[in-house]
């Protein structure tokens, strides 16, 4: 389900959940796509005592394609009447308003801090997928219902899944504990070929054939520095303890240039720098017929790692032990922390890593170095005025040296 404003997300009323002494959680899923649908699967995966109980996105196919997944998989655990299941431009208000425990925010990302702000005012935990922004103003927005979230006692979990990965923790571990020595540099990857695509329709409006295609435009993804690369950036992120200063970006839209694929690059190169001088070098690429690259690497002064299975150099490590589904992981600690009474909000942690893309994505479309202050300062909002079906106009391709940072 897609969203409207932030402020109209705050006039949802505050309610106070004590799922602790429950015997079963409610789950309420916004967004009905194939993540939304995957999320919701993985919630039930992880704990026994979940059902998902209400379910809201803006296309009606959407959400009665995604019911009907749910219904077949999960069975006497499938529990959404027809009066807890909307679709429209209000139906995640819709959702936050019903007695959920829980709520999975599966939508693109550009709808996320206002359907994270319409969540947490009406006092739900929440799982919400990364990334978690897609401009300043945003991020600033995350920010604020994170804070609100820690005095409400509320739980957010994110869904940089690798946080959760067994094998990643037990390194990260390690190279917190000094078995690196100082972390000097990273390299983070996701080299690939193209996405998926869905071809305009004769009947769709500009706003519709966005959000069917909802990858492709900056308001709505962030572009894939930022919609994808942010898992392996928040890697390098985590290593470091820290956020970057400052990007500086080399990248383009050299290949996939037809208008079909809206407005987005399809390649980075980014060097980030942290405020002690450590370097991460990212690069990302969405191009067909090219090679292959998803991972990170670590680089300290007594040891190089792949941050999740190995260390090697003076203190060389090979994990060895079970790893567990870390999508799955990932809603069992939100579950553990909510029966336990012990909350986590991994909020500030997931934007401060959305925002890293966000940097290095102002770095290339503006040519320019940019420092974390600078573009956290931005007042840009990249979506549109008025959120309706009608005419969007397509911003135009950023050209470094000329494109501003506002």
């Amino acid at each position: 389900m897609l969203g409207s404003t932030v402020a109209a997300a705050a006039t949802v009323a505050p309610r106070f959940v004590h799922a602790s002494v429950k015997e079963t959680l409610k789950v309420g899923l916004i967004g009905c796509g194939g993540r939304g649908t995957g999320a919701a699967m993985d919630c039930a995966g992880a704990d026994p005592s979940v059902e998902i109980w209400a379910m809201g996105d803006l296309f009606p196919d959407r959400l009665n394609g995604s019911r009907n997944q749910l219904r077949d998989n999960l069975k006497e655990r499938y529990k959404v009447a027809d009066d807890h299941a909307f679709s429209g431009w209000d139906a995640f208000e819709k959702v936050a308003k019903t007695d959920v425990d829980i709520i999975i925010l599966a939508t693109p990302p550009g709808f996320r801090p206002a359907h994270l702000a319409a969540a947490i005012a009406a006092g739900k935990h929440v799982f919400m997928e990364k990334p978690v922004a897609v401009d300043a103003p945003g991020i600033h927005s995350v920010y604020e219902s994170s804070d609100s979230a820690t005095k409400k006692g509320l739980c957010i979990v994110a869904g940089t899944q690798r946080r959760h990965d067994l094998a990643y923790r037990e390194c990260m571990n390690r190279i917190h504990d000094g078995q690196m020595g100082d972390v000097v540099a990273s390299y983070a990857y996701w080299n690939q070929g193209g996405l998926w695509m869905n071809p305009r329709q004769p009947n769709w409006t500009d706003m519709e054939w966005q959000l069917r295609n909802w990858l492709y435009f900056s308001w709505l993804s962030g572009d894939h520095i930022v919609e994808q690369h942010v898992h392996n950036i928040d890697v390098c992120n985590w290593a470091m303890n820290a956020h970057p200063v400052k990007a500086i970006s080399l990248a383009g839209r050299q290949c996939r240039t037809d208008a079909a694929y809206g407005h987005i690059f399809d390649h980075f190169a980014t060097e980030f720098e942290y405020a002690n001088g450590a370097k991460m070098i990212s690069m990302c690429r969405q191009i067909d017929g090219t090679a292959s690259r998803v991972s990170e690497s670590i680089i300290g002064t007594k040891g190089t790692s792949n941050a999740n299975t190995r260390i090697v150099g003076e203190n060389a490590w090979r994990f060895d032990g079970d790893r567990p589904n870390p999508y799955v992981q990932e809603h069992r600690h939100l579950i553990e922390a909510i029966k336990s009474g012990k909350p986590i909000n991994e909020g500030r942690q997931v934007a401060d890593a959305t925002f890293t893309a966000i940097l290095g994505r102002m770095a290339a479309y503006t040519g320019q170095e940019v420092t974390w202050d600078q573009g956290l300062a931005s007042k840009e909002v990249l979506a549109p005025k008025v959120l309706q079906f009608g005419e969007v106009p397509v911003a135009a391709v950023a050209h470094p040296g000329q494109t501003k940072l506002i």
